[in-house]
């Protein structure tokens, strides 16, 4: 059952690009997931919105891309509408 803020529009998108990002570096689910030491189906469930990505889990997994999580916040945030919702 997914809830109204975790398939909010605002929502999907950054997720959406967030999961693009990984696959243009060549990333598999699979293998961030190994990078962050949890199961693959934790990948998983953030990208098809059955679970929430809270802050920290968004710290570790930017870095487990490589990149700094402000640096891809700022990515994240251009690929927003300028006022988003929760």
């Amino acid at each position: 059952m997914q809830r109204g803020w975790v398939v909010s529009p605002d929502y999907r998108a950054l997720i959406e690009a967030l999961a693009a990002i990984r696959q243009s570096e060549g990333i598999s689910q699979r293998e961030l997931a190994r990078r962050v030491g949890k199961a693959p189906s934790f990948i998983n469930k953030i990208e098809l919105l059955e679970r929430r990505l809270d802050v920290l889990e968004f710290i570790v997994i930017a870095e487990a891309m490589g990149r700094m999580p402000h640096e891809l916040m700022r990515i994240l945030r251009l690929n927003l509408e300028p006022e988003i919702s929760l």
